[in-house]
């Protein structure tokens, strides 16, 4: 058993790793390719793996554990309040027009009402990773139509949490759930936010420092998926989903300083365990249901996309977006999001979603998620002139003619931010770079350029324009990421004046032979401080 196991996880890793290549290769989401991988390993085709192996659901489990702590870390109490109606009307608007229509749709073919009501909530979910990624690299993350559609999709994220909490009351019988259990739900619910929130507290003000003290990885590591762990389990304790355990982490750990810290830590992890699920599902995708029946699958993709297009049409529009500017992005929205699957595998595994019915959704769902970078492109492609922001103001996303006096900042976290703004007051005209496009909106809004995407990547430095600017300024908290961003941009501007933040001494040889003409150490800086003060102390304490 142990054998087989080994084999059939080396055989999804080994097979995830090529598509994932192929795809970073043509400029495709990884998602893709290990939906198509899985396909092609299914017992319908190659089957060299098998859709009921337990120990690979097991895998797939704690991938979107992952997926779901991640959200928590990154999701912004703020940034929601801050959207306010326009999350509300247009995200409540989208889901509720696409989940009625399917669901009666579903019962109308004589599916129960929990299993259809479950199904049409998850088809409502979009790519929040897909389209955040679109709208940076357009640069239209500020536009109105871009903080709409982020509003939207951001409103899906929350739902994520209260239709988690709803799965054990749709489970069992199918009949309804009564008034004591509902009661019971709400306690335990209300328990478990209360208990969330005390944890939070504690590792930001007691935990988190004591380690972080230590400044050793390792022991951030270990918490972090210690504190995971633990959680999911409480959370399972209390009958309450797992994968709702993995959400409250993520947000006991997010909102401080060591945020980011955490999250590049902890992204090995999510990544592989990410993989493995998106290769899981594949393997749930009937292919030859799809070859014996290819009207059904065409017939259910035509119909969810339309009516995920009419749906946004309506949200966005109902946000203040004119008409004529609505129908195209909405197509943006058609597809379903990496989210929905994981409410059709909890509720699947907590027999909501009979197997036969989940696979049929699978199906449909994963041909969705194939189409949707096309779907994205063409639906925010078009003309890239200057666009509208939120407070009527013009700015353009591309670099000034007059790149003389032009700087990059990659990474605007609070180094990142500073240094722009002084770069800025100094007559330099700073274009913005961070992974994170909510970490951009702030500066796009007062008129910076700015790009949102992974630094690493040649086509991300090429749009912000790296070939041309003057200085290139690395501020990302991760010694190893900023290398990488240090050679890629001295190969694009061998000309450039690369100035490269690091947190350890021993690491400013390695980035000056990457490229960087000036490294700033933390350590360092932090030690001749150190020894200043103490000087100045001891000399105040001898006179």
């Amino acid at each position: 058993m142990h054998a087989s196991l080994v084999e059939q996880l080396l055989v999804v890793l080994t097979t995830g790793l090529l598509a994932g290549y192929f795809c970073r290769q043509l400029s495709l989401p990884p998602l893709m390719g290990y939906l198509a991988v899985g396909a092609l390993l299914s017992e319908g085709v190659l089957g060299w793996v098998s859709a009921d192996a337990d120990e690979i659901g097991h895998l797939a489990e704690v991938g979107v554990f992952f997926l779901l702590f991640s959200i928590g870390l990154e999701l912004s109490l703020e940034e929601l309040r801050r959207m306010g109606p326009h999350l509300i009307v247009g995200g409540l608007l989208q889901m509720a027009l696409v989940a009625v229509p399917i669901a009666l749709l579903l019962m109308l073919r004589d599916w129960t009402f929990n299993t259809s009501l479950l199904i049409a909530a998850a088809l409502a979910f979009s790519s929040t990773v897909l389209v955040f990624r679109a709208l940076g690299e357009l640069g239209r993350t500020c536009t109105p139509l871009g903080r709409r559609t982020i509003s939207i999709l951001l409103f899906q994220d929350a739902a994520l949490v209260p239709l988690l909490l709803c799965i054990p009351l749709l489970a069992g019988t199918g009949e309804s759930a009564t008034a004591a259990e509902w009661l019971r739900m709400a306690a335990v619910s209300f328990g478990f936010v209360v208990a969330t929130l005390l944890l939070r507290l504690a590792l930001n003000w007691w935990l988190i420092p004591r380690i972080a003290r230590h400044r050793s990885p390792d022991l951030v590591v270990l918490m972090t998926l210690t504190i995971l762990g633990g959680v999911t389990m409480i959370a399972h304790r209390l009958q309450l989903p797992p994968a709702l355990g993995a959400f409250a982490a993520g947000l006991a750990f997010g909102g401080n300083r060591w945020s980011e810290q955490v999250d590049s830590l902890i992204l090995p992890f999510r990544e592989v365990f990410a993989a493995i699920f998106f290769v899981s599902l594949g393997l749930l995708i009937d292919v030859p249901g799809i070859l014996r029946e290819p009207q059904y699958v065409l017939g259910g993709l035509i119909l969810l996309s339309a009516i995920k297009s009419m749906a946004a049409t309506v949200a966005l529009r109902a946000t203040g977006i004119a008409l004529k500017d609505c129908w195209r992005p909405a197509v943006s929205l058609a597809h379903v999001g990496e989210f929905a699957f994981v409410l059709i595998l909890v509720g699947g595994s907590a027999g909501v979603i009979p197997p036969d019915e989940q696979r049929r959704m699978i199906t449909i769902a994963g041909a969705t998620l194939l189409l949707a970078p096309l779907l994205i492109r063409w639906g925010f492609g078009g003309d890239a002139t200057p666009a509208e922001s939120e407070e009527g103001e013009r700015h353009d996303v591309r670099l000034p003619d007059d790149a003389g006096r032009s700087c990059l900042v990659i990474g605007m976290g609070p180094v990142g931010r500073a240094v722009a703004s002084r770069l800025e007051t100094h007559g330099y005209a700073v274009t913005a770079i961070d992974a994170n496009p909510l970490n951009l909106q702030a500066f796009a809004q007062q008129g910076f350029p700015t790009v949102a995407g992974d630094a690493q990547h040649e086509s991300v430095l090429s749009n912000a324009g790296a070939v041309d600017v003057q200085i290139i300024v690395i501020c990302v908290p991760i010694d190893e990421v900023a290398q990488a961003i240090t050679a890629q941009s001295r190969r694009l501007n061998n000309d450039a004046r690369i100035v490269v933040r690091c947190r350890y001494a021993s690491n400013r040889e390695p980035l000056r032979r990457a490229g960087a003409d000036v490294v700033i150490s933390e350590e360092a800086r932090s030690t001749r401080d150190l020894i200043e003060a103490t000087e100045r102390v001891t000399a105040k304490n001898d006179g």
